[in-house]
């Protein structure tokens, strides 16, 4: 790089600070919205997968289904000392095992009803929960208790309840009789998470009372690691060891030809038309479970590169018309200087550098400006209740812009800035000498 060229580039985009700035502002303002766009995207699934995760209770799912001798499909998991041991045996590493039963109920007190899904886990010893939660009344001591519920703040709300009160459950057992059960408010709740608006936490053993499971059974086996991205390599190492022991198992890799449904509801479409005896079990995953969400993301990405080439055409325009008019504003100086022997080549890297450092300032500053307005979108709380509530994190905005992809925006402007310069350039190192110095402008 001839540095001599280079600070003569600078000089000249220093002479023209307004013609500059607007060029490096529109720069800037492609390369923001595009960062923000690609930030958002960045943490789309990783937000819903934490949040699902959280919802679910673990990134890898183990549940059992049954077909019943009038043709009814039950879940359930009636012994699953096979499946422990195929966790042993898989050699993987999990941070905690979370056994839960779920079913829809009606709670109802005082004429007052709402629908919610009743979720069953051993609360007397769920660290889970005490690691979420945060109580605005009640006490974890009420844990205890056999047919303890807790339930958010906003469903407390609604049904008009305080800890101690005992609310009327209308539910089904899992092979369609209706049943009635009574849960005492343990705890109520305010959840900095998706959950706690739509998720209701009850004792396990009094839940599979209600829905007709034993003591013992279960319906679903969560297990949470230490990070996400491992949940895929654990699945697969315990689907080999579990099908090693012998367990009937859902093929993992059933998948929708037409690309409409999750691998996760292929299996589940599968379980419909399958005829089977004894128990038959489908392991899954988060990323299984939110396949489609991924395909949102790279529509994400491919819209915001849609929108940089867009804006950038736009720009590229008015840098090459900017270019050809700052080249016949200088053709004296040009001129000048190919008379005291600077080469062609060396007229057109002084444009081309112009260039250069005009793309690496706008976009500089489009990422700088970017990552303010992410801090400051990060600083807008949402309600719990909202729709948007499952894509946040905690309630907030959140993003995350791989360094990889900032850096290929940052090249691909160059890129774009260097093909628009390049023409004006090019008629700029072509000019003769003699014909630039008698030109008059």
């Amino acid at each position: 790089m001839n540095l001599v060229l280079l600070r003569i580039a600078a000089r000249n985009l220093m002479r023209q600070r307004k013609r500059t700035m607007l060029l490096a502002g529109a720069i800037a303002f492609g390369i923001m919205i595009v960062t923000i766009l690609n930030g958002f995207a960045g943490s789309f699934v990783k937000n819903i997968s934490d949040n699902f995760s959280y919802l679910m209770g673990g990134h890898v799912f183990v549940s059992g289904t049954e077909v019943t001798p009038s043709g009814k499909r039950i879940s359930i998991i009636r012994d699953d000392s096979v499946i422990m041991q195929a966790l042993e045996d898989s050699g993987q590493k999990w941070v905690s095992l979370q056994k839960t039963s779920q079913t829809i109920a009606t709670l109802i007190f005082e004429g007052k009803s709402i629908q919610q899904t009743l979720t069953g886990i051993d609360l007397t010893h769920s660290g889970m929960i005490k690691e979420r939660l945060a109580l605005v009344d009640g006490n974890w001591e009420n844990l205890s208790w056999s047919n303890a519920i807790i339930i958010s703040q906003s469903i407390a709300r609604k049904l008009n309840v305080l800890p101690g009160d005992v609310l009327v459950a209308q539910l089904q057992t899992i092979t369609g009789q209706n049943n009635v059960g009574e849960f005492r408010v343990a705890a109520i709740t305010i959840d900095s998470s998706f959950v706690g608006s739509i998720m209701t936490y009850v004792q396990l053993e009094y839940l599979n009372s209600l829905i007709g499971l034993g003591k013992n059974e279960y319906m679903s086996l969560g297990i949470m690691l230490e990070k996400l991205e491992k949940s895929g390599a654990f699945a697969n190492a315990l689907y080999t060891s579990m099908k090693g022991m012998g367990l009937n198992l859902f093929d993992r890799s059933t998948k929708d030809e037409n690309g409409s449904m999750t691998p996760f509801q292929a299996m589940l479409l599968e379980q419909r038309t399958e005829q089977w005896t004894g128990t038959k079990y489908r392991l899954y995953t988060i990323d299984d479970v939110l396949a489609q969400a991924k395909q949102i993301v790279v529509a994400i990405d491919t819209g915001s590169t849609v929108i940089l080439i867009v804006l950038f055409a736009i720009v590229m325009i008015g840098i090459s018309n900017t270019f050809r008019m700052a080249m016949y504003e200088r053709i004296r100086e040009i001129g000048t200087m190919r008379a005291i022997g600077v080469q062609r080549n060396e007229i057109r890297s002084m444009f081309l550098y112009e260039a250069l450092l005009l793309s690496l300032a706008g976009a500089i500053a489009g990422i700088v400006l970017a990552l303010i307005a992410m801090g400051l979108l990060t600083l807008i709380s949402f309600d719990p209740l909202s729709p948007v509530f499952l894509i946040l994190k905690r309630g907030h905005f959140s993003f995350y812009v791989p360094p990889l992809r900032a850096i290929g925006n940052i090249l691909l402007i160059a890129v774009l800035t260097l093909v628009a310069v390049y023409a004006p350039a090019n008629a700029a190192a072509k000019l003769p000498p003699a014909e630039a110095l008698r030109t008059v402008k």
